[in-house]
């Protein structure tokens, strides 16, 4: 187990760019499970949870080369087992998306509850009943168990819930399946979008494509596909507010406009000097104030990832603000450990905390990130307090930040990695 020891105080300053999508790499992988020839991905994330889905293809069979780059080449000529590393499993939530494409290649699927950031409040309720929807038959048992021996067909299905996941559950397994499948409610994020059009690539006739309805024309027999990851806006938002708390001037590639305008309307609306020139989202010094409220929603509204780094930029703008996160329970819970440096917190309840600001930040003696965002933003309030701070456990923010120590130290934080 690692910490960051952070000396906090100083601006930030520099360029930094993102490489893909990490909420993209992992359905992309997934994909790559469904035919037997070779997928090639570039530009893809050099992060802890893309190790992990890559390793757990290794375990179902597939050849999988240059994990830990980021231009990855998948082969599937045979899958092994049905049954993914349950150790694996339990730590990434993102291995819920094989269990489409192995009830497509093997008929069968089982697969432990999956892991990764609270998930005993994260339902995969959506994705099972679309799959029992394309005919799969649940197991009753404490792991996730369908059979579909006869294979999937499609169908028209209304998904309770905009799930990000469970949308491209659906769409990973209707990809295969007998005929017309219809996905009503579905989630348009921009990861979702880029299945879509890996899917399109391999074959699958797929219309809609980031709309809240999506049809899907089935093949019994995908093809390989290239495909290039498009930067990661999350990342791009997470670099950026980081810059804005610290005072910083900060330059960030390789998010597209249309991305990280969901991040850039909300930064301005808190006086942040901050916008897209050139293909480079540049965020400059500003004296940041403080909005009525910050809501989370679906797409194209402020991205959930993105609370708890923005709830961190609200300590440090004038006046007081509500953050409302009410997708997700918890999410919130890890930033009260910032009351301890300082900061003017009210939690309100799991969903929503009143932040009054500015506060001068002190540094917190041992800030624990127990999530892959808090992390982060738990790193962010750090950066901007006086004194010294220490996260851990830092591979909890390596999930889903490459070279996170490295491009800190590239903009003048003064970080160590501590074993």
């Amino acid at each position: 187990m690692s910490t960051l020891l952070i000396e906090g105080g100083h601006r930030l300053q520099g360029r930094v760019a993102v490489e893909g999508n990490k909420n993209a790499a992992l359905p992309l992988l997934a994909a790559c499970l469904l035919t037997e020839e070779e997928c090639v991905l570039t530009n893809v994330p050099r992060i802890g949870d893309v190790e992990v889905m890559a390793r757990l293809l290794l375990d179902l069979g597939a050849e999988v080369d240059g994990i830990g780059s980021t231009t990855l080449r998948i082969r599937a000529p045979e899958v092994r087992s049905h049954i993914p590393d349950r150790a694996l499993v339990g730590r990434l939530r993102g291995s819920v998306l094989l269990l489409g494409p192995l009830l497509a290649r093997v008929g069968r699927a089982h697969i432990a509850p999956p892991g990764g950031d609270f998930p005993a409040r994260r339902s995969i309720s959506t994705h099972l009943d679309a799959l029992v929807a394309m005919g799969a038959r649940q197991g009753a048992a404490a792991d996730h168990v369908l059979e579909a021996p006869d294979g999937l067909t499609g169908a028209s299905m209304y998904l309770y819930e905009a799930s990000v996941t469970g949308t491209e559950t659906a769409l990973l397994a209707a990809a295969s399946a007998r005929g017309l499948t219809e996905i009503r409610h579905a989630a348009a994020e921009p990861h979702v979008v880029e299945l879509c059009e890996f899917l399109q690539k391999m074959g699958a006739g797929v219309s809609g494509i980031g709309s809240t309805k999506i049809r899907v024309e089935g093949v019994p027999k995908l093809r390989g596909a290239e495909h290039r990851l498009g930067g990661d806006y999350i990342e791009a938002g997470s670099w950026a507010v980081v810059g804005a708390a610290t005072g910083g001037e900060i330059d960030i590639e390789g998010a597209r406009e249309e991305d990280i305008e969901v991040v850039a309307a909300v930064m301005k609306r808190m006086n942040v000097r901050c916008g897209m020139r050139d293909g480079v989202f540049q965020v400059k010094p500003s004296k940041p104030t403080a909005v009525r409220r910050i809501t989370t929603g679906l797409w194209p509204a402020f991205p959930s990832d993105l609370v708890s780094l923005v709830t961190v930029l609200a300590t440090q703008a004038e006046g007081r603000t509500l953050v409302h996160d009410w997708m997700y329970e918890l999410r919130l819970f890890a930033l009260e450990q910032m009351s301890g440096m300082g900061a003017d917190l009210f939690l309100a309840d799991a969903h929503r905390i009143i932040v009054t600001g500015p506060t001068r930040l002190r540094g917190g003696r041992m800030l624990d990130s127990r999530d892959l965002r808090s992390g982060m933003s738990l790193i962010a309030a750090g950066l901007a307090a006086e004194g010294q701070s220490r996260v851990l456990p830092l591979e909890t923010v390596e999930r889903g930040y490459s070279q996170l120590v490295e491009r800190l130290q590239a903009l003048g934080a003064r970080v160590a990695k501590v074993e």
